[in-house]
């Protein structure tokens, strides 16, 4: 498919004018951004082929999303770095959902990294990287304008039955789901709104600790602790069963912080 005009381009994609009224192509960048509140997160370089297993990756979570009802902006991906997606007013939010205690919650709280927290916590940045996406309240979103009380009652609703599914799907394959984040966008139909899930999911906004082995001693006889995912994209795309045969590079991970 031929490309159109860009419409937008950030530090990891493209987006191209689609080919109907109302459609956007999502093309995936190599480069890595930090996500989440990450604010302080140092400056990272292209990584080969990564936006190619994001690509990937983002289609088998947004399409897993779409067959239980949840509704996002993902329609279908057209080749190996590019998505055909709905268009969207995206609200200048990330949602953030925290499982387990780690980064900016730890160290804001003092509460001990990899902690589980008492039930998921649902915590919102404004999207300004000139501020560092700074941690913003309710009171805050509603006074300014960026969404309204309904608004933040149906982007709770949604981000928490996206963690129920991400949850459950990272389990399976043996990965603890940390923490990740969200954007939404409105749409419109007819005279009806609703929110979606927009931009994508993929390792860039999730942080991932791996479970499998733990109670394996190793050659020492030391049992291995929890940690961050190694080689987080293509060892998620590999046990989830989408990893393109001609990807084999090993790139670190963006974790929220």
């Amino acid at each position: 498919m031929a490309r159109r005009k860009k419409v937008y381009e950030g530090s990891a994609k493209i987006l191209y004018e689609g080919p109907e009224p109302g459609t956007l192509i999502q093309y995936f960048k190599d480069d890595a951004a930090p996500a989440g509140d990450q604010a302080d997160a140092p400056p990272q370089g292209a990584l080969e082929g990564r936006g190619v297993l994001n690509n990937r990756l983002s289609e088998f979570f947004m399409a897993g999303l779409n067959a239980i009802g949840v509704p996002t902006h993902f329609i279908r991906r057209l080749n190996m770095r590019e998505q055909l997606v709905r268009m969207a007013e995206i609200l200048p939010l990330e949602v953030v959902v925290r499982n387990y205690a780690a980064g900016d919650l730890s160290r804001r709280l003092g509460i001990p990294e990899g902690m589980g927290l008492p039930r998921p916590i649902v915590e919102y940045y404004y999207k300004d990287e000139k501020l560092g996406n700074p941690l913003v309240a309710e009171e805050h979103i509603i006074a300014f304008g960026w969404a309204n009380q309904q608004d933040l009652d149906d982007m709770v609703a949604l981000a928490l039955r996206v963690n129920d599914f991400l949850s459950g799907v990272m389990l399976g394959v043996g990965v603890r789901l940390m923490d990740f984040r969200l954007e939404v966008g409105r749409i419109w139909e007819g005279d009806f709104m609703r929110l979606i899930v927009a931009d994508e999911i993929s390792p860039d906004s999730c942080r991932l600790w791996d479970m499998r082995g733990l109670d394996t001693p190793d050659r020492e006889g030391q049992v291995r602790e929890p940690g961050p995912l190694a080689d987080v994209y293509t060892e998620l795309a590999r046990r989830l069963g989408v990893l393109p045969s001609n990807v084999t590079h090993t790139p670190k991970p963006t974790l929220i912080n």
